[in-house]
Order: structure tokens, then C-alpha cells, then sequence
């Protein structure tokens, strides 16, 4: 996704600053809708040669990943996809809380998971702004996911073990069941990315951002500080 090119006529006013993270939700299909439109109108980046003019990318609620480059003529052959997550940057938890749990049978190898930061464009007011997204490998993701939570984790006693469905395979129907179950989270951590070491980077070089003059671990502080 390219910050730069994301609009919306979304307008948010009068909500309470502890009640402006709940926006994630609504605003993710706004940020799917428009990746898929930015991409389509950049065709002549990715598709040089007019190679894939019967493909496009396309959104699809309620399965994974969210956007794929479908062919169109046929309706299922499938290049890749990517799975977006949004990030409210001034929540006071300082780091996504998203859970991924994607097996990684769902998961083809050109597959992406993005993570997009946003702000309101007046801080408690106004309308969504978007800044560099985290981009990653899925595949990968779920491997270290399930790599960390199994030998690197600190847990007392044994990690447990973590349930995989079966008859997985990338690109699933909608509703199908493609989530690994850890047998032991008492803390409901599982698939948290941020604690993995995954985005230890992105996030300092995201905190160190400035929104409106103010470094957002500033903002960060604050909130904390002040909506506990």
C-alpha cells in the first residue's frame, strides 16, 4: 500500500480518545478498498509487459488473505495475495496487538502480511492517515510464529503443542478453518507478532515518527499516562 496515495472521505468527530482505537475494524475494509484500487491503477509498475491484463486484485471479507490478484475471466486462479492488518499508532499498548494464526499450508511463499499505521489527521479528530506499512512474508510469519512460541517462548514447565487443520491449502474458501490452536495460552498471546522479534525495527523507527511536531512515543506516554 502507498500511504501517499490513500483517501477517504471518512470524517471522524466527537469520539472519546479512549474510543478512537476502536476504529481499526471499520477502517480496515476502507484500507482494503483502497489498496486494491492503488494497485489496479498502477498496473503499469507491475505488469510491464502485459502479462496478467486477465488478472487483478480484488478483495475477499471473511477469509484469507484480504486482497488477492485474481484472474478475472475464471474467477479462481490465483498469483498471490496479502493479509492487512491496521495499526492504530497512538495506542498506549506502544506496538500492534493483532493476533496472526494463519497455519502456514494457507500460506503461499509471494504472500504478504501488512501491517498499515495510522492516525487521525487531527489527533482525536478528522480523517485517517496512513504512514509505511510493515511488510512481510506470511509464510515466513507463521513460520517464526510457531518457531518462537515452541522453542523460544520463556514459559514455565512444557510449551505445549499447537494444533494444525488439516486439508489446508493456500487461498482457502471463505469461513474455512486455517488457524493453528496452541494447546497451552493462558495469556491469549498466541500469534502476536510484536512480542516475536519480528518488528522490533519498524516499531522503534515508527515511535521515533513524528505526528503533529510530537515523536509518537510521546503520544504514546501520554495516552498511557492519561487514559489508564
Amino acid at each position: 500500500m502507498c500511504p501517499d496515495r490513500f483517501s477517504t472521505p471518512t470524517n471522524v468527530e466527537g469520539l472519546m480518545a479512549t474510543d478512537i482505537f476502536t476504529l481499526n475494524t471499520a477502517l480496515a475494509a476502507t484500507m482494503e478498498d483502497s489498496m486494491v484500487k492503488t494497485l489496479n491503477d498502477l498496473r503499469s509498475v507491475w505488469d510491464t509487459n502485459d502479462r496478467y491484463e486477465t488478472y487483478a486484485f480484488v478483495r475477499q471479507p471473511q477469509t484469507f488473505p484480504d486482497v488477492v490478484l485474481r484472474r478475472v475471466d475464471n474467477g479462481e486462479d490465483v498469483l498471490l495475495g496479502v493479509e492487512l492488518k491496521g495499526w492504530y499508532l497512538l495506542a498506549k499498548e506502544e506496538a500492534p496487538t493483532y493476533r496472526f494464526t494463519v497455519t502456514e499450508a494457507a500460506c503461499n511463499p509471494q504472500d504478504l502480511l501488512v501491517v498499515v499505521p495510522w492516525v487521525l489527521s487531527n489527533i482525536l479528530a478528522g480523517s485517517p492517515v496512513l504512514f509505511r506499512p510493515f511488510v512481510q512474508s506470511a509464510l515466513y510469519c507463521a513460520r517464526k510464529r510457531n518457531h518462537y512460541w515452541l522453542h523460544e517462548r520463556r514459559v514455565r514447565g512444557t510449551p505445549g503443542t499447537i494444533d494444525t487443520p488439516s486439508g489446508v491449502s493456500p487461498y482457502p474458501a471463505s469461513k474455512s478453518n486455517t488457524s493453528d490452536q496452541p494447546s497451552k495460552d493462558d495469556g491469549g498471546n498466541f500469534g502476536r507478532l510484536a512480542r516475536y522479534g519480528l518488528m522490533d525495527d519498524y516499531i522503534a523507527e515508527m515511535q521515533s515518527t513524528l505526528v503533529r511536531g510530537i515523536a509518537v512515543r510521546d503520544w504514546q506516554a501520554f495516552f498511557k499516562a492519561h487514559l489508564s
